[in-house]
């Protein structure tokens, strides 16, 4: 199998398994666990704490001393086992320490993937970062599709059986022959102390950095509670997943486009463009909270989520060295997918039970500084045009 074939089954063989856990987990949780909404909210938001605390410090701790494949494996087998635990499980505080736990192992998936096609990409073993992404975005977007069926004929109950399923088959190709690079221990010298200091002392990567905290968190709302808006606006129960995933294709049409559309745009561009569209998308559904509409803004989500993260990649893929990739995506992911969505999942939480559609209109304190910082961004790039960190040759 060849490297492109190899990391595109990955991304596609996890996402199938975050398109169920996503946007149904905290749906399930209250519809078969017995648990309300701001329960639940509670629930998620201690899991984010947790994988923050270990896409921070576990995740590039052991980047450094086992293999990305060896990584791949650890951290599939204790997500499987953990969602395993949620089968005897019905009180709150047991829901809590099992989405604790789970919390620890899953998410580190997606910063080791990402550092794994980094590494690929940097050492011209990978062409297009963005075509095997988009192979992600369509097992997310598939899964919800085949999901709705099921959970339409069977109840919320499969989405459990669903997402164990979808695990047991990416702990079993995990196993699979991996690019030589990702299945070599790190060597010696690539084991020196990276500290954060050193980190930020690359230019420009804390402004880069609170950007993308501020894009990812203001999807804390969209992510938690979706699917359990959805229903409270009366979609119909076929559909819902099919709504859903409308922006998992405009992800998809998105990355599989990105690297040739969007190869002349800085990053200040793209994370300005991308702060743009959350805000927007934000705001329609707090206007117009109606099944339409919601779907209409669905396809923002290549702007809010897609290119603000395709810009993150890009400005780390340019600027990072090798050694402190690991870092950096334990940052990005503890940060920006984690504890500030973690903080605005509670937010969030509250605001939906006084009005479903300011959990929504909540998420534009994190768009509208994010689009003001970008702009700031922007304007550094072209002072800087001559010596840009972004395009490294005349456009």
């Amino acid at each position: 199998m060849n490297t492109q074939r190899w990391m595109s089954t990955q991304f596609f063989s996890f996402f199938l398994t975050w398109g169920i856990f996503l946007p149904y987990w905290s749906g399930w949780m209250i519809y078969t666990k017995g648990i309300s909404v701001s329960e639940a909210s509670l629930i998620m938001s201690c899991g984010l704490v947790a994988r923050g605390l270990s896409t921070l410090f576990a995740f590039p701790y052991l980047l450094e001393r086992v293999s990305s494949k060896a990584l791949l494996q650890l951290s599939g087998i204790g997500t499987l086992v953990s969602i395993l635990c949620y089968i005897p499980v019905d009180s709150f505080t047991g829901l809590l320490i099992v989405t604790i736990v789970l919390h620890l192992f899953y998410p580190t998936l997606m910063p080791a993937l990402d550092s794994a096609a980094s590494v690929l990409v940097q050492n011209k073993q990978l062409q297009h970062y963005g075509r095997s992404r988009q192979w992600g975005s369509i097992g997310f977007v598939s899964i919800g599709i085949v999901l709705t069926v099921f959970t339409g004929m069977m109840g919320d109950e499969v989405i459990l059986w669903a997402l164990l399923i979808g695990m047991i088959g990416f702990v079993a190709l995990s196993f699979m022959n991996a690019p030589r690079i990702l299945s070599e221990k790190p060597k010696t010298d690539l084991k020196q102390k990276v500290s954060l200091a050193q980190l930020f002392r690359i230019k420009n990567f804390g402004l880069v950095l609170i950007i993308v905290i501020l894009l990812q968190a203001a999807h804390a709302t969209y992510y938690n509670y979706g699917y359990v808006f959805l229903q409270d606006i009366h979609a119909p129960v076929y559909l819902i997943g099919l709504i859903i995933n409308i922006a998992v294709i405009a992800e998809i049409l998105f990355f599989a486009t990105a690297d040739k559309a969007f190869r002349k745009f800085s990053v200040g561009s793209l994370l300005l463009i991308s702060a743009l569209g959350s805000t927007v998308r934000w705001i329609l559904v707090f206007v117009f909270p109606n099944v339409i509409v919601f779907s209409i803004a669905q396809t923002l989500h290549a702007f809010s989520f897609a290119m603000g993260h395709y810009a993150f990649m890009k400005y780390l893929i340019a600027h990072i060295p090798h050694a402190q990739i690991p870092k950096a995506q334990g940052i990005y992911s503890a940060l920006a997918l984690s504890w500030s969505t973690s903080v605005f999942t509670i937010i969030g939480g509250y605001l939906y039970e006084v009005q479903p559609q300011y959990a929504f209109l909540g998420m534009i304190l994190c768009s509208v500084p994010a689009m003001i910082i970008a702009a700031m961004y922007q304007k550094l790039e072209n002072k800087g045009k001559g010596n840009s960190l972004i395009q490294p040759k005349q456009a």
